[in-house]
């Protein structure tokens, strides 16, 4: 008795491979298609497809240059200035937004009435409104309204106010990065502190009580008990609200900070070339979104129960 191998058409990897493959050769064409309609478009308009002019002179200056930047430099080495804006913007805002929201989860569950409310307003108060107003308000209200420079005010000599912006340790933040930083880390935070909080819930309170028949205090148990078992529910969506803060870092054109997308919107202005540079800032948030997603989903993988 021989036995028959089943047609290829029923062998269910097969229609798996085949579905890929198909979506992939549509995904291309679609692209290729858009891309020509594109150039054809521009062309009947006497407008030629290219990123030539990056090699032409900016001819602009930049509020704050973390390298060497002057006007005669070309428009790739602005951009290279706005993507360092927002690198510096994004890692900082992740790190201190990370802090400000597991703070403020956990603080949501205290004991403590009085911890437990003001957490809960200001999760409220700053989840429930527009981050655009915020950024106005910290930036029109707070950081411009602080005294001259001549009058700066020190606090212990380690941290000092002025319009020039916030100093820290001999460091000065000018009101643009400050004002930025702040409305995106509590704005931020305030989603976080709810992920935070809805993890916490999802640990069993049998967890709690097996830490605090071994003799843990509170705190310790939170620490080592608790809080590792919630990672597995707290780090994906812990992950968008990593993408939404690197994103919504293209609101610094409202108060000035040149991030990337301020740099290219000028570039934009006086080279005219619409369409290249709003390729260059997709490819710039898509790969940060990339890269951020890669390190949170193996953070994730790391975190999760390993099944024998």
């Amino acid at each position: 008795m021989t036995n028959s191998k089943p047609p290829i058409w029923r062998d269910s990897l097969f229609w798996q491979i085949a579905t890929q493959v198909i979506a992939v050769v549509l995904a291309i064409s679609i692209v290729v298609i858009l891309g020509m309609n594109l150039n054809r478009n521009l062309r009947q308009l006497g407008i030629n497809f290219g990123f030539d002019f990056l090699q032409q002179q900016a001819s602009f200056d930049i509020g704050e240059t973390p390298i060497n930047y002057s006007p005669t430099d070309n428009y790739i080495r602005a951009l290279l200035i706005g993507l360092l804006n927002s690198l510096k913007i994004a890692v900082t805002g992740i790190i201190l937004t990370t802090i400000v929201g597991i703070t403020a989860g956990i603080a949501r569950l205290s004991d403590n009435w009085l911890v437990r409310n003001i957490s809960s307003v200001y999760v409220e108060i700053f989840r429930n409104t527009p981050l655009l107003l915020q950024l106005l308000f910290w930036y029109f209200s707070v950081f411009l309204n602080f005294p001259k420079v001549d009058n700066k005010v020190s606090v212990l000599g380690v941290f000092g106010f002025s319009q020039n912006g916030i100093e820290v340790f001999g460091v000065n933040f000018s009101p643009e990065f400050a004002t930025l930083l702040l409305g995106l880390t509590f704005y931020t935070g305030a989603f976080i502190a709810e992920i935070v909080r809805g993890g916490i819930k999802s640990v069993a309170k049998g967890q709690w009580e097996a830490g605090r028949s071994l003799g843990l205090k509170p705190g310790l148990v939170m620490r080592f008990v608790i809080f590792p078992q919630a990672l597995r529910v707290i780090i994906p969506p812990l992950t968008s609200q990593y993408l939404n803060l690197t994103k919504n870092s293209s609101l610094a054109i409202a108060i000035g900070y040149p991030d990337v997308y301020f740099v290219a919107s000028t570039t934009f202005n006086q080279t005219g070339k619409a369409v290249e540079v709003m390729l260059l800032i997709m490819f710039t948030y898509l790969i940060l979104s990339l890269f951020i997603s890669l390190m949170m989903n193996l953070l994730n993988r790391s975190v999760q129960i390993k099944e024998r």
